[in-house]
């Protein structure tokens, strides 16, 4: 084969890998690209500006890449032959200059965006905030609404253009709380508290996962956000109040018990102290049996003084 065709060879495969690659991922979310909320809109568009930061160096790498591997190639005759040519000021500028200015512009960039996407940073919105509690199980979700008085297993239902805040613990091994549409993850700690902002722009189920292996039912560890109305979430929270089950201490200890089952259920009640009870089980080994002693004694001594 003439070595006149190769040009076009090698443009022809990168064109059958490119055009593969589209038709591969046609009908395909890929989360990070499509955001739905706030907060994932900033990350994208952080995403889009140092990817195209970077292509001034990427890009002209590998064109020099390509030039001097064709035009310095043995069968080139014509090539400028030059061995005792070892430096140059102009080349010496660039290939310092560039990525010097590269590397402070993304530093400012990143100063900026980290305190910026801070999760624990409040959202501002003129909408009253929600508080989500999320207990990281094996392999499961639990969230509760402390202000609703309701929980739900590997659901979570949000009001559009409300601001979310999320206090994420783990009642397990530790994991990662991340809805990708709406926006970065969170490691949940068993004894420790995290917390992640979030506010949905647009309504929608959006796919919610476990970013951190966890054991054997890891790949399962999936739920669903689904972001409605205020009126719909507020139907949610009235539907989910009929429901016949409670989260109590008893619920809870079955629940907690690792299993793959990631079946949806909510719940009508939760006990008010679950999530606080949670988290200090791991800080305070005996605060649940102390926290109960010291209510039975208050019980025993109410009785004595009725008497």
């Amino acid at each position: 084969m003439s070595k006149k065709y190769l040009p076009a060879i090698l443009i022809l495969l990168t064109a059958g890998v490119v055009l593969a690659a589209v038709l591969l991922l046609q009908g395909h979310t890929i989360a990070i690209l499509q955001p739905k909320g706030q907060i994932a809109q900033h990350q994208f568009d952080l995403m889009v500006i140092t990817a195209l930061l970077s292509l001034i160096v990427v890009v002209p790498v590998f064109a020099m890449t390509a030039y001097i591997a064709w035009n310095y190639r043995e069968g080139n005759t014509k090539a400028k032959y030059q061995p005792n040519w070892d430096h140059s000021q102009l080349a010496e500028s660039i290939w310092w200059f560039i990525p010097l200015a590269l590397i402070s512009i993304l530093a400012a960039i990143t100063w900026v965006s980290s305190h910026r996407l801070d999760p624990y940073k409040p959202l501002a919105s003129t909408n009253n905030p929600l508080t989500i509690q999320v207990v990281a199980l094996q392999w499961k979700w639990l969230f509760i609404y402390p202000q609703q008085d309701i929980a739900s297993v590997n659901y979570v239902q949000l009001p559009v253009d409300t601001p979310v805040t999320f206090e994420i613990t783990a009642d397990a091994p530790m994991n990662s709380f991340w809805i990708p549409q709406l926006g970065g993850q969170v490691y949940a700690m068993a004894g420790m508290q995290t917390k992640l902002h979030l506010m949905a722009s647009e309504a929608g189920n959006y796919r919610g996962s476990s970013a951190n292996i966890s054991g054997e039912g890891f790949a399962g560890m999936k739920f669903t956000a689904h972001a409605s109305s205020q009126e719909d979430f507020d139907q949610w929270v009235q539907t989910a109040k009929q429901s016949p089950k409670q989260l109590g201490k008893g619920e809870y200890t079955a629940l907690a018990k690792p299993s793959k089952d990631n079946k949806v259920a909510t719940y009508a009640a939760a006990d008010e102290n679950l999530y606080h009870t949670i988290m200090m089980k791991y800080m305070a080994p005996n605060y649940g049996a102390s926290a109960e002693t010291n209510l039975q004694n208050a019980q025993g001594t109410q009785h004595v003084h009725s008497h």
